[in-house]
C-alpha cells in the first residue's frame, strides 16, 4: 500500500467508563472507496468527528492527508468534504442560494463560485431544479445537494456518514453510481459509514466490520468471504425438471470426482459441496446424460453472511 491519505493508529475515545472505539488502527490509500459498516451505536461517528478534529480521542491518533487531526484540524478541514447522516439547508432559499453560501464559507471567489455551483449542480443532477427552494426538495435531493456542498472546495477526501438513510430504492442505487463515478474521475478517496450492507457492498473496494467500538476485520469482500468460509468450499445446487429418483444412478459415478466433497438430493434439486468451482462440468455432465436443467445457483458469501457470521462469533 502506498503512503496512506488516511492513517488512524490506536484511535481510542472513552467516555467514562464505556470506551465508544477502542484502538482502532485503519489505513486507507488515495482514491480508495471504503466502507465502515456496523450497527447504530458501533463507534463510526465518533471514529469520524476524531479524524476530523471535532473531538479529542483518548489516546492513539488520526492523520488525513498527512495532517494530524486532533493539533491541525483547521489543515484537515481543508482536505476534507464531510457530510453528516442529517442534511440542514436554509428552506426559504434555493438549492442554487444554499450551495452558494457554503462556496462562499468556503472562501471562493464570486468568479469560482458561478463557475463551480454551475459544474455541481450538472455533476449532481440537480440542474433542472436548482432555482428551486430546497423545502420542496425530497430526502434523495437534498443528499445530492449535500453532496454537492461537500464537492465544492474540491476535497482529497470525502465522507459520508449514513449517506443513503431514508432514500428510496431507485436514489440510492443513482447515489451510489454517483459516488464511484466520482472516486473514479477524480480520484477523491471516500470513507462511506452505513449499517446498510447491500448499500456498501455495492460500491466499496474494501470493507471494515465494526461492531462494540472494535474494528473486526478489514479487507475485500471476497477475502474476507475466503478467510470465513473457505473451508466450506463451493457450494452448487442444479435443479432438474424432473425429481430425481432415489437411489439415483449416477449418483456413484459423481462421487468418484476428486472435486465433489458432498452430493445431497432433494427431489429435483442437487446440492453438489465442492473443493473448488467445477459448474461448468457439472451442468455438461447433466445435459450430456439426458437431464433438462432449470436452475443453477451458485452459493455466493456475501458482506450480510460475513456480517452475520462475527456477529455469530462475538455474541
Amino acid at each position: 500500500m502506498k503512503d496512506p491519505i488516511i492513517q488512524l493508529k490506536g484511535l481510542t475515545k472513552c467516555y467514562g467508563p464505556q470506551r465508544a472505539v477502542d484502538d482502532l488502527s485503519l489505513n486507507i490509500s488515495k482514491g480508495e472507496i471504503f466502507g465502515l459498516l456496523g450497527p447504530n451505536g458501533a463507534g463510526k461517528t465518533t471514529t469520524i468527528l476524531m479524524m476530523l478534529g471535532l473531538t479529542d480521542p483518548t489516546n492513539g491518533t488520526a492523520f488525513v492527508c498527512g495532517y494530524n487531526a486532533t493539533s491541525n484540524p483547521i489543515a484537515v478541514k481543508r482536505k476534507v468534504g464531510y457530510m453528516p447522516d442529517s442534511l440542514g439547508f436554509y428552506d426559504n432559499m434555493t438549492a442554487l442560494e444554499n450551495l452558494k453560501y457554503i462556496a462562499r464559507l468556503n472562501g471562493l471567489s464570486e468568479n469560482e463560485i458561478r463557475i463551480r455551483t454551475s459544474e455541481l449542480m450538472e455533476i449532481v443532477g440537480l440542474s433542472s431544479v436548482m432555482t428551486k427552494k430546497t423545502s420542496t426538495f425530497s430526502r434523495g435531493m437534498k443528499q445530492r445537494l449535500g453532496l454537492a456542498e461537500v464537492l465544492i472546495k474540491q476535497p482529497d477526501v470525502i465522507i459520508l456518514d449514513e449517506p443513503t438513510l431514508g432514500i428510496d430504492p431507485g436514489g440510492v442505487q443513482e447515489f451510489l453510481t454517483l459516488i464511484k463515478r466520482l472516486s473514479k474521475e477524480q480520484e477523491l478517496t471516500v470513507l462511506l459509514s452505513s449499517h446498510h450492507l447491500h448499500h456498501v457492498q455495492q460500491v466499496c473496494d474494501r470493507v471494515g466490520i465494526f461492531v462494540k467500538g472494535k474494528l473486526l476485520a478489514q479487507s475485500n469482500i471476497e477475502t474476507l468471504s475466503a478467510d470465513l468460509f473457505g473451508h466450506m468450499g463451493h457450494v452448487v445446487s442444479i435443479k432438474s425438471a424432473h425429481a430425481i429418483p432415489q437411489p439415483w444412478s449416477l449418483q456413484q459415478e459423481l462421487e468418484q470426482w476428486e472435486a465433489i466433497k458432498q452430493i445431497t438430493i432433494d427431489k429435483e434439486t442437487i446440492v453438489f459441496e465442492c473443493k473448488q468451482n467445477i459448474t461448468p462440468a457439472l451442468v455438461r455432465f447433466f445435459v450430456e446424460n439426458g437431464y433438462d436443467i432449470l436452475g443453477v445457483h451458485q452459493k455466493d458469501y456475501g458482506l450480510d453472511d460475513i456480517y452475520q457470521k462475527y456477529f455469530e462469533d462475538i455474541n
